[in-house]
């Protein structure tokens, strides 16, 4: 399973990701930033990706549902800092396998984990 780490993340959750074992590459570094959402999503489901993303927008069911791709986790600190979003996924990661989330919508907030399964 390849993680892309959307545009709006800062480089550490990349870092996290590979320390957990993960194979993960950026947007950005894929030549993809800057990208409108629709052709990010489109290039990201062709090659097969699981999307981590700061953009709650991602984590719309009626414009993604569950089961029609290949995996979305929303980071949603309180406070969108590259701190915040270490601890965060560090947070998820020590209590999931992303693996288990694949084809799900799933937003991660200080109060917990929502998984929209298929």
């Amino acid at each position: 399973m390849h993680i892309k780490v959307d545009e709006d993340l800062p480089y550490a959750v990349l870092k996290v990701l590979e320390s957990y074992g993960y194979d993960a590459s950026t947007v950005y570094k894929q030549g993809m930033g800057g990208w409108k959402d629709p052709d990010l999503w489109s290039a990201i489901q062709s090659q097969q990706c699981f999307l981590i993303t700061g953009d709650k927008g991602f984590g719309d069911i009626r414009k993604y549902p569950p089961g029609s791709h290949h995996g979305v986790l929303v980071l949603r600190p309180p406070s969108p800092n590259t701190v915040n979003f270490v601890r965060l996924l560090d947070r998820v990661l020590r209590t999931v396998r992303l693996e288990d989330l694949q084809g799900c919508i799933s937003i991660a907030t200080a109060r917990g984990l929502r998984v929209r399964k298929p």
